[in-house]
């Protein structure tokens, strides 16, 4: 039981990896767009664009709505890279720790 335990865990630790990453990606992105040092009317920033959009949007409304209007400058990313790092650091493997113990 334990080793389908860790199994799990790896996954969402590999799982929250991927979308640290996406994030930072989208955040950069976001930025270089903003100061025109790339502009979407080129045909790859524009698809990366609309695809890291699509993924991240869902994940950052729930977050804007609670956030204090900031004009130009976008918090939501932070946020939830600080969350994602709570998950990692401090959540997931307390929790794993305590489920492989139970099942002792």
């Amino acid at each position: 039981m334990d080793t389908a335990v860790g199994i799990t865990f790896d996954i969402l630790q590999i799982l929250l990896t991927v979308a640290w990453w996406i994030i930072v990606a989208q955040a950069i992105l976001s930025t270089l767009i903003a100061f025109n040092v790339i502009n979407t009317y080129n045909d790859f920033v524009s698809s990366l664009w609309r695809g890291l959009n699509t993924l991240t949007e869902p994940v950052y409304r729930p977050i804007r709505r609670i956030l204090p209007d900031t004009g130009p400058m976008d918090f939501a990313p932070f946020v939830v890279l600080i969350l994602i790092w709570i998950l990692q650091d401090a959540i997931l493997p307390r929790a794993a720790g305590a489920l492989i113990r139970s099942t002792l």
